[in-house]
């Protein structure tokens, strides 16, 4: 296990245990999630896109790098789940602003 700072451990344990309300509370009020073409602003809109791909693809995260410059950071994962090419390597960029997540996108 690599060494994570507490806000994206934190951030991962909910996307595994699948706790889409924790997993929103790491991201500032006004957040933005990029993912498959769309763009999901503010908790609410967060909270719900997590339940729905977490059901849609029963994903399980497993971090293998780390990286932190400043207030933009690299995660690395591993994603295994109910999706074609499971497993797949991706990275997720993040945007931080103080101990929450401001920004998030996937690349992979």
């Amino acid at each position: 296990m690599i060494n994570l700072p507490t806000t994206i451990e934190g951030f991962v344990q909910a996307q595994n245990e699948r706790d889409s309300a924790s997993f929103s509370h790491y991201f500032t009020a006004d957040a933005t999630v990029s993912d498959e073409g769309h763009t999901y602003s503010g908790r609410a809109e967060i909270r719900e896109w997590i339940q729905q791909a977490t059901e849609k693809y029963q994903m399980q995260t497993r971090p293998i790098n780390y990286q932190q410059s400043g207030a933009s950071a690299i995660l690395t994962v591993e994603v295994a789940g109910t999706f074609p090419g499971s497993p797949a390597v991706m990275q997720y960029h993040l945007e931080l602003d103080n101990s929450l997540i401001s920004s998030l996108r996937f690349t992979g």
